[in-house]
């Protein structure tokens, strides 16, 4: 059996890690091939040689006038072209969004969501899989559904967009499914600030919807790699390129 391909890893900052999602690309048989643009790595012009790509979050915005940040989405060509998985994680995905054409932007009141937040699959996304009901969040930006693209999870906060594809294999998540434990005792105490935003949680609120919620979203999260790396995310009933309302 031929060996697995690599995962392009794409982070920024200098002592980030792909969390609960590298491992479990690893216990996959995947490689991770982690770049950091911001840093100077450069981006492959195709990704032929990887089983995907994933360009996860950061305390940057998408709008930001920063190179990296405009390498990295006129990069996402690659992967929309080549019909390659790609997976887009907080600030991953507003770049996505923003790339097809979509507004990013903070909460008009300031709202942040910072902690554990109920999250609502649409008929498109529960076609696809079972969701969990609260996934963890750390943002202040917001994205507009793209063009073309077909909604796969909302909620009724003030951040209705979740989650989203574009054909079989691109995929957007406002939440951090990566998330270990080490990584929220990390955040809690660095971005301890952060928690007296509004509409953020406590550090307990955090720490308890560990506890309370991660198991559920541990376990969404095998069946949504296997389906992403099998680059199999359009159900039946979810034709591609029809944005759900």
């Amino acid at each position: 059996m031929a060996p697995k391909k690599p995962i392009l890893v794409v982070l920024h900052q200098e002592h980030s890690t792909p969390g609960r999602v590298g491992r479990k690309l690893v216990e996959r048989g995947h490689a991770l091939d982690v770049r950091k643009p911001r840093f100077g790595d450069p981006l492959p012009p195709t990704l032929e040689g990887h089983g995907g790509a994933i360009i996860f979050g950061g305390p940057m915005s998408a709008y930001d006038d920063e190179p990296f940040l405009k390498t990295e989405a006129d990069w996402l060509d690659v992967p929309l072209r080549e019909g390659a998985p790609f997976l887009g994680l907080c600030l991953g995905a507003q770049l996505l969004a923003q790339h097809l054409g979509a507004t990013v932007a903070p909460d008009p009141g300031g709202e942040v969501e910072i902690g554990y937040y109920p999250l609502r699959p649409t008929p498109q996304g529960q076609a696809l899989m079972d969701w969990p009901s609260m996934v963890y969040q750390w943002h202040r930006d917001g994205f507009g559904l793209p063009s073309g693209a077909t909604r796969l999870a909302t909620s009724d906060g003030a951040f209705p967009e979740q989650a989203f594809r574009v054909g079989a294999a691109a995929v957007g998540l406002q939440f951090h499914p990566e998330m270990t434990a080490a990584m929220i005792y990390k955040w809690t105490v660095k971005g301890a600030e952060r928690m007296a935003c509004p509409g953020a949680q406590s550090r307990r609120e955090h720490l308890e919807g560990r506890l309370l919620y991660e198991p559920a979203l541990d376990a969404w999260l095998d069946g949504f790699l296997d389906r992403w790396l099998a680059r199999d995310m359009v159900a039946d009933s979810a034709p591609i390129g029809v944005a759900a309302e």
